[in-house]
């Protein structure tokens, strides 16, 4: 054995150690996946703001007719928190609707668990989610909200990925937030427009509007699965989005 392989396979092996030791602050079932290459937002509330205000600026009434909601359908909403969305989906949606409010902290699932008792809401079912997987039922949602919590995601690849089936045939996922750095509680647009289509989603619609202190992204799956994870990569905050602009557009 010559000493040039001796050293090229001791190298290799060294690489392939420190690449499962870099790995090594993730859930087993992520490291097959691209690592989030930004900062991610400390979860700070489970409520964005007050709602009567949110009301009043036509937070919600808008957000719900740039994705079209209509009666019967069945939606999503991804942490959900304190519900403001929640029960005006239900609103929307209707007695023939159903509307699944995920959250991954015990303490608001609670008390939305008792806002939607009290405000007799049969229509909405609650689920605990996990920080790297939305724990959708498969071809079940026509819409799925993610409002002012995208940037709270440690691990979007996964998550997205895992999301991705959840969607029935003609479904998309409605993002809202604001147009900033991630650690700062918001996420650039082309960095969450490279994110999605990483994960196999494609932008469908895209329009900034101050009275949801930010921005409405809408994306739709494409393909007939979810990308391989080996095939993926990570973005960054520089990376072009789906219009070829980099940064915040």
């Amino acid at each position: 054995m010559s000493t040039r392989f001796v050293v090229v396979a001791g190298l290799l092996a060294l690489a392939a150690c420190r690449a499962d030791a870099v790995d090594t602050d993730r859930a087993p079932q992520n490291r097959a996946f691209p690592r989030a290459d930004r900062p991610v937002a400390r979860v700070v509330s489970t409520q964005w703001s007050n709602e009567e205000l949110r009301d009043r600026q036509g937070e919600a009434q808008s957000v719900m007719d740039e994705a079209e909601v209509a009666p019967g359908m069945t939606v999503a909403d991804i942490g959900a928190g304190e519900g403001y969305y929640t029960v005006r989906l239900a609103a929307r949606v209707g007695e023939k609707g159903r509307v699944l409010a995920q959250d991954i902290d015990d303490g608001a699932l609670g008390r939305l668990g008792a806002r939607i008792e009290r405000e007799q809401l049969m229509s909405v079912s609650i689920k605990q989610g996990a920080p790297d997987d939305p724990r959708l039922p498969p071809r079940s949602f026509d819409r799925v909200f993610m409002i002012h919590m995208y940037h709270e995601i440690a691990e979007p690849y996964p998550f997205l990925w895992r999301m991705w089936p959840a969607l029935k045939p003609g479904g998309s996922v409605i993002v809202v937030d604001a147009d900033r750095p991630t650690a700062d509680h918001g996420t650039p647009p082309a960095l969450l427009f490279c994110e999605f289509e990483t994960a196999g989603f494609r932008l469908s619609a895209f329009r900034r509007k101050p009275n949801v202190s930010g921005y409405i992204a809408q994306f739709v799956p494409v393909g007939s699965g979810p990308p391989e994870p080996s095939r993926m990569r990570s973005c960054h905050a520089g990376a072009k989005g789906a219009d070829g602009k980099v940064g915040g557009l």
